[in-house]
C-alpha cells in the first residue's frame, strides 16, 4: 500500500510540474502596449490579460468590423465602386493617393482596408452599403452585440475617430469571428498588391502595415494594425506560438516598432516563461497613460 501511494504522489508531482510548465508566470512577462489580451484561437480563456477590459480608442483595428458587415452583407465582391468625396470632414489626417471619382472592385477595396489600412477604402465600403454610410455604422454596432462585445462602439468605418472604442478581451472576440472569413485572413496577411482603378486608368502600388506577416516563422493567419494619437500603437494577432495559433491584442503602444517588440515578448514568454525586459521610454509612457486613464474614472 506504502509503494501505492507512493507512485501516486509521484504521478500526482509530475502532473502538477506539467501544469505549472504550461503556465508560465504572469510577473514575468512584460509589455510595452498598456492594455493587452492573449488567448489560444481554439479556446477561451485568457492567457494574458492586462487591463483587457479596459475602454479604449483602437484606431484601425475598426476595420475588422468593416469588413465583417461587408462580407456579412453578401453584397458582390466584383462590382465597381466609385471613390466618392467625403460626406463630412474626417475626424483625423485621411491622407490618400487613391482619386476621388476613380472606381475599384469591392474585394480590392477591401483588401486595401486590411492589409494597407487604406482609409478611403474603408470610408467608401461604408458609403456603399445598402441603406448608405449611416445604416453601416448601425451594422457595425449590430455586429458588435451579436458577438458579445459589450464594452465595443463604432462611430465611423475607418478608425479615425478616437470614439470607436473597445476593450481586449472584445476584440478576441472580434478576431475569432474574423478567422471564420477566410477572405479576412488572406487579406489582411498579404504582403503587397497592386490595385488597378478605372476612370481613370491608374495603378498604386500597396504594402502590408504589419512587417512580421513577412516572415514565415511567425506563421501570421490574421493581422490588423492601428494608430492614433489617442489610441497609441495597435495590432491584433493570430500566429504561430508555442505550436498552437494564438490570438495577441496589442493595445495603445509607445512607438512604431513596440507592438511587434511586444508580440517577440509573448512569444518567448510562451517558449521560456520569460519575456524579457522592455525599454525605459515605453515603462515611462504606460505609467504616464494608466494615471491618465485612473483620473478619468
Amino acid at each position: 500500500m506504502a509503494v501505492r501511494n507512493q507512485i501516486i504522489w509521484v504521478i500526482l508531482l509530475l502532473l502538477c510540474s506539467k501544469v505549472m510548465a504550461a503556465t508560465p508566470d504572469p510577473d514575468r512577462l512584460h509589455l510595452a502596449s498598456v492594455t493587452a489580451a492573449v488567448s489560444p484561437l481554439s479556446g477561451d480563456a485568457l492567457l494574458v490579460d492586462k487591463y483587457a477590459d479596459r475602454v479604449v480608442p483602437i484606431a484601425s483595428i475598426t476595420k475588422v468590423m468593416t469588413a465583417l458587415v461587408v462580407l456579412d452583407a453578401g453584397l458582390p465582391l466584383d462590382e465597381w465602386l466609385a471613390f466618392q468625396a467625403r460626406h463630412k470632414p474626417a475626424p483625423a489626417n485621411a491622407y490618400t493617393r487613391i482619386r476621388v471619382g476613380s472606381e475599384l472592385r469591392r474585394r480590392d477595396m477591401l483588401r486595401l482596408a486590411l492589409m494597407s489600412s487604406e482609409n478611403f477604402a474603408a470610408y467608401n465600403l461604408a458609403r456603399h452599403y445598402p441603406g448608405g454610410y449611416d445604416a453601416f455604422i448601425a451594422a457595425m454596432n449590430d455586429k458588435a452585440r451579436e458577438l458579445g462585445m459589450r464594452d465595443t462602439r463604432f462611430v465611423d468605418s475607418t478608425g479615425l475617430s478616437a470614439d470607436n472604442v473597445s476593450t481586449a478581451a472584445d476584440l478576441v472576440k472580434l478576431v475569432r469571428a474574423a478567422m471564420a472569413q477566410p477572405l479576412i485572413a488572406q487579406f489582411s496577411t498579404q504582403g503587397y498588391f497592386t490595385a488597378n482603378f478605372r476612370q481613370p486608368r491608374y495603378s498604386l502600388n500597396f504594402g502590408n502595415t504589419n512587417v512580421l506577416v513577412h516572415r514565415d516563422s511567425w506563421g501570421v493567419s490574421f493581422s490588423k494594425t492601428g494608430y492614433l494619437t489617442e489610441a497609441g500603437r495597435c495590432l491584433v494577432m493570430v500566429s504561430q506560438m508555442d505550436g498552437e495559433e494564438v490570438i495577441t491584442v496589442l493595445l495603445d503602444s509607445f512607438g512604431s516598432r513596440s507592438p511587434i517588440g511586444d508580440a517577440g515578448r509573448v512569444r518567448r514568454w510562451l517558449q521560456t516563461g520569460d519575456s524579457g525586459p522592455v525599454a525605459g521610454a515605453a515603462r515611462e509612457y504606460e505609467q504616464r497613460k494608466n494615471t491618465q486613464y485612473a483620473r478619468a474614472q
